[in-house]
């Protein structure tokens, strides 16, 4: 009776930390896409003013970007496209791209690892449970992969979405980083070498890009669908 008695008061100690954990987990997505957020849109989205600040400031500055894209991953009411497109303008494509995609890896893994600890209660922080729901058929182990790395890859899907449940399944660390960053590169590469051609003044290949990208989203965003109602079907 006393180890029962002990057991419980263990489960409901750590029940009330992690309740108290998401609570300031919520607060602090929200205090941060506010306060920091929202500033940080402006400061990518002024291409002159922050290359400025990228010359200022060496390799603090290139780390400090890092930085931000971890903090996008992170706190993914925070859009990414203005970052990306401000590596390629203040880094060119090649840099902008690597920054890009050392800080995705490193943002997916915080993730990842925070879901684990914390489950789908970390999720609904974010995400209703019913969008959540919506890639419940990513469990099918046999395709779960597959899916994730086409998903992770098609244009105008939920990625940040998809980082969270992720760490809902399965699937080893190494595993996701690996689809989640080889996934990237093509939308990163897109959007770092349309800045790259702002940052270079070609504005006419820049608006190409944007727009074939902005197509592609289009696309995608259908494909994805397409992709979700035939597994769930599937399913059922």
């Amino acid at each position: 009776m006393k180890k029962d008695k002990a057991r419980e008061e263990k489960n409901k100690t750590q029940k009330a930390l992690s309740i108290f954990v998401l609570t300031l987990f919520g607060i602090f997505v929200l205090a941060v896409s506010w306060f920091a957020g929202r500033p940080l849109v402006r400061f990518v989205s002024a291409p002159e003013a922050f290359r400025a600040w990228v010359d200022a400031s060496g390799v603090w500055g290139r780390l400090a970007f890092v930085g931000m894209v971890v903090l996008q991953i992170i706190i993914a009411i925070i859009p990414g496209e203005p970052l990306e497109i401000g590596a390629g303008y203040a880094f060119g494509m090649l840099e902008g791209t690597l920054l890009c995609m050392a800080g995705a890896a490193l943002g997916s893994a915080a993730v990842f690892l925070l879901v684990r600890r914390f489950g789908v209660r970390l999720v609904e922080v974010l995400y209703s449970r019913e969008r959540i729901m919506s890639l419940r058929f990513l469990r099918d182990r046999k395709r779960m992969k597959v899916l994730a790395f086409l998903i992770m890859l098609i244009p105008g899907t939920p990625k940040d979405l998809l980082s969270y449940f992720m760490g809902l399944t399965d699937i080893k660390l190494s595993s996701w980083l690996l689809i989640a960053t080889a996934a990237r590169i093509p939308s990163i590469v897109t959007s770092t070498m349309g800045g790259g051609a702002l940052g270079m003044k070609n504005y006419q290949f820049a608006a190409l890009v944007f727009a074939a990208t902005v197509v592609l989203s289009g696309a995608g965003f259908f494909v994805y669908k397409r992709i979700a109602n035939v597994r769930r079907g599937d399913r059922r």
